[in-house]
């Protein structure tokens, strides 16, 4: 091969490896989207063996602490989400055009939260201020509590699932020791603790056996009301078998825990 020809293809390649560097640098140190699901430091970081704390109270402080901060964080996700949906209200409310990126995010939206793509945009985005908003801290505590027996299960030390949350493919989490005969539900495992809340706050957030939660929801909002934890558990009837007494023992959790929920 002639030197000549020795240069060019060094320059060449030379060349598409600064374009393959600059792409990299570029997707890397992108401005995140408002549709980028967030996750904290902490969230791929093992489970504190729950287990092996035998203070009752040191255990429920460190559980609260090891989780509270990632619950706060997906909360500050969902109101920038609402946020964004209620300033594409008032455009739409004064007739102005929504841009592409607009268009292209209530589309995102609208299939991740299941609302119904033959609606009008006004109508979606109503139907996604009622099921994009905050889950109070002291439910989400609670529930993951109640889930996880206090963080102990091997589907929270294994798979970050402190929900009881299910997935329907076979090999995408692990297979309960008694599940019935002909089932082909799996305990859902999730690679980070972000994922797994995320998942869990939007299942509440969007699933049809919620609607109860998001409407007492909506009108605490509308009466100007807290949003609480103890409200919000009476629209959780669907999320045990145990229905009734369930939601009870959620209230009675909450109301129980103030002084580690407050902390």
């Amino acid at each position: 091969m002639h030197k000549t020809e020795t240069t060019k293809i060094v320059l060449i390649t030379v060349a598409v490896l600064a374009v393959i560097v600059i792409n990299a640098w570029i997707l890397t140190n992108r401005e995140p989207d408002i549709l980028d699901v967030p996750e904290t430091e902490q969230s791929d970081k093992p489970v504190p063996d729950f287990n092996a704390i035998d203070n009752v109270s040191k255990k429920k402080t460190t559980f609260f602490n090891y989780l509270r901060p990632e619950v706060e964080k997906q909360n500050e996700y969902l109101l920038s989400l609402r946020h964004y949906i209620q300033t594409l209200q008032r455009k739409v409310n004064s007739n102005e055009a929504l841009s592409d990126d607009d268009k292209e995010r209530i589309d995102w939206l609208v299939e991740e939260y299941a609302v119904e793509e033959d609606l009008d945009v006004d109508d979606q985005i109503a139907a996604l201020l009622k099921k994009v908003d905050i889950l109070p801290v002291e439910l989400v505590l609670a529930q993951a509590a109640n889930e996880s027996a206090w963080g102990t299960s091997r589907f929270a030390q294994e798979g970050y699932n402190f929900f009881g949350l299910w997935c329907f493919k076979r090999g995408c989490g692990f297979v309960p020791s008694r599940r019935t005969k002909g089932a082909d539900h799996e305990v859902a495992k999730f690679p980070n603790l972000s994922r797994a809340t995320y998942t869990y706050m939007r299942n509440l957030n969007r699933h049809y056996a919620y609607r109860d939660l998001r409407n007492i929801r909506s009108t605490l909002r509308a009466n100007q009301l807290p949003v609480t934890g103890v409200a919000l558990a009476e629209g959780l009837l669907n999320y045990s078998e145990r229905g009734v007494a369930y939601v009870e023992e959620l209230q009675a959790m909450i109301r129980f825990n103030q002084e580690f929920l407050a902390e």
